[in-house]
């Protein structure tokens, strides 16, 4: 005689198994020539593509300040926060570089289109706050302004500064140059918010301008706390 337990398991068992076969007749009857619906794949030239591009760029050199400054300061506050930004936006930049795989896409941007030039509509056809945002951001048509392709990303002389540059002098450049990337990012971030066509990347963008904005407001205070503050 089975218990009560014994017959939840068993149902349960069921349920599942039918779960299964559902979805292998749904997967069979597309491959029968019947397919659903799928998610329209982003074009090369899409603010979708545009932005994993220019983020997956943007994010490598806020990778490469943090291993930077952990390596020239004991500041247990300040490695940390590096080591923070480290690990979330290499795992972000592998998300964007995968959907670009997934979609077929390359990680260089289409002849003729330069950095942020996904954005240039940006502060046309939205309105709130951004035509602010993206002012002088949008457009670039891959100035390289010593090394700073995109907003807010430091110039190799300013990234040569930060390798020279030990104790608490590194840690206020790096605490500068992370805020002004951070700013750069947010506007980027908004951007994609307001006209990217992809679920999951609108919602990778929102969460980037939160989790940002948060770190802006941590990186104030401890400028603060080292008699500076954020670069004009």
């Amino acid at each position: 005689m089975l218990t009560r337990r014994t017959r939840w398991a068993v149902g349960s068992a069921v349920a599942l198994a039918l779960l299964f076969a559902g979805a292998a007749t749904v997967a069979s009857a597309r491959d029968d020539g019947a397919p659903a619906a799928a998610p329209r794949t982003p074009s090369a030239r899409s603010a979708d593509a545009g932005f994993a591009r220019d983020m997956a760029v943007h994010h490598q050199q806020a990778v490469e300040m943090s291993f930077l400054v952990r390596d020239v300061t004991r500041d247990e506050d300040v490695r940390r926060l590096a080591y923070d930004i480290a690990q979330t936006q290499s795992n972000q930049r592998g998300m964007l570089l995968g959907w670009l795989d997934l979609w077929e896409l390359p990680k260089t941007a289409p002849d003729g289109q330069g950095p942020m030039a996904w954005m240039e509509e940006a502060g046309d056809s939205h309105s709130g706050h951004s035509g602010h945002d993206m002012h002088g951001m949008a457009g670039m048509d891959g100035m390289d302004r010593d090394g700073a392709l995109m907003p807010g990303m430091a110039t190799r002389t300013e990234l040569e500064q930060l390798r020279a540059a030990r104790g608490k002098q590194a840690e206020i450049l790096f605490l500068q140059l992370m805020t002004d990337h951070h700013k750069g990012g947010v506007a980027m971030a908004r951007g994609c918010a307001e006209r990217c066509t992809v679920p999951v990347e609108k919602r990778l963008a929102r969460g980037m301008v939160e989790a940002q904005q948060s770190e802006l407001d941590l990186m104030a205070d401890m400028l603060t706390a080292r008699g500076a503050a954020p670069r004009s």
